[in-house]
């Protein structure tokens, strides 16, 4: 029987958990993922100031379907009061977490104020989280970071214990400073030193890939939770995987049958949820389509040819191509 933890009243399993990333883990992306076996998915991030002021993507970013449960909704910004009147609004949509993001790197958001800007104020990381956790009620709040926004400024322990301290449940934590993006290594040493350094949850984020990586994130961080970002890009397998681990099941590979069903599945339940043309939701599935193919023979011809699919039948014959020249070269497995 699997472990869970507790994040506030929601119970998740101890397996692998879907990261939040913005522009990929979409609605049809994660409950791909929870089909596959993620104990728990977290929403594209969401301006806290635009949802404000109805901002016309709300709903779209913060629905909660049963098919995602558990899963949070996570919010960006950089002032309380704008946090907590969002907060307020989220709550409509009936999320099991929220989470608040301060470790976005991208200039966009830094740019503001925002996301891993809060690294480098905990008092100001503090009190949003204390806003938060307000209107939030009995709705957990959690919190995602970074290990700091450079090399000489490595202070999660800070932001967590700040975290904990405004009442947030658990907080989530990128072994990457804000410099590094998503280059380098993880720093996984420093999610131990949160886990060490706090009594709430704690989720250990950067390089999950496979069975072995998430146990050593487990073993050498002693963190409650796992969580996986780009190594699902194409493969939700990687949370069937992880998860039969810890049932004690046997895992088996995905064929490269399985591959371009699941691939295909994933289009169709991208274009099923979106509200353009096929034309237009097909140019958001080329990404999808090329991030199945990678890592096989050929796949960068392969790649191209995703990016210039317009129409599902062509996703469907370009799959048929690619499990037969998977075949021609010994590859299929």
């Amino acid at each position: 029987m699997i472990d869970t933890i507790k994040i506030g009243k929601t119970g998740i399993r101890r397996t692998a958990a879907l990261a939040p990333m913005a522009g990929a883990a979409d609605r049809a992306y994660r409950q791909i993922c929870r089909k596959f076996g993620a104990s728990y998915v977290v929403s594209e991030m969401v301006s806290a100031k635009g949802i404000c002021y109805s901002d016309r993507k709300t709903a779209a970013l913060c629905t909660v379907t049963d098919a995602e449960r558990p899963m949070a909704v996570q919010l960006f910004g950089n002032e309380p009061e704008f946090m907590a009147k969002a907060v307020e609004i989220v709550l409509g949509y009936r999320p099991d977490v929220i989470d608040i993001n301060m470790g976005c790197p991208v200039p966009k958001v830094v740019n503001t104020g925002a996301g891993s800007a809060l690294m480098k104020d905990a008092g100001l990381a503090e009190r949003i989280t204390a806003a938060a956790v307000r209107a939030a009620g009995d709705v957990p709040v959690t919190v995602k970071i970074r290990s700091g926004w450079g090399s000489e400024n490595i202070n999660a322990v800070e932001l967590a214990r700040a975290a904990e301290s405004a009442g947030a449940l658990a907080v989530t934590v990128h072994g990457r400073t804000r410099e590094q993006y998503y280059s380098g290594e993880a720093d996984i040493g420093v999610i131990a030193d949160v886990k060490r350094a706090v009594k709430i949850p704690v989720i250990g984020n950067g390089d999950i890939t496979d069975l072995d990586s998430c146990l050593k994130m487990y073993e050498r961080t002693g963190c409650d939770l796992v969580m996986i970002g780009r190594g699902s890009y194409g493969n939700p397998f990687i949370f069937r995987e992880i998860a039969a681990h810890f049932d004690g099941e046997t895992f088996v590979p995905p064929t490269v049958e399985e591959k371009m069903e699941v691939m295909l599945g994933h289009i169709r339940l991208l274009l099923e949820l979106s509200e353009k043309p096929e034309e237009y939701a097909m140019r958001e599935a080329r990404k999808i389509a090329a991030w199945y193919m990678n890592g096989c023979y050929g796949s960068a011809k392969f790649r191209g040819r995703c990016y210039q699919l317009s129409t599902y039948r062509e996703a469907e014959l370009l799959a048929e191509k690619f499990v037969t020249v998977q075949h021609e070269h010994g590859t299929a497995n």
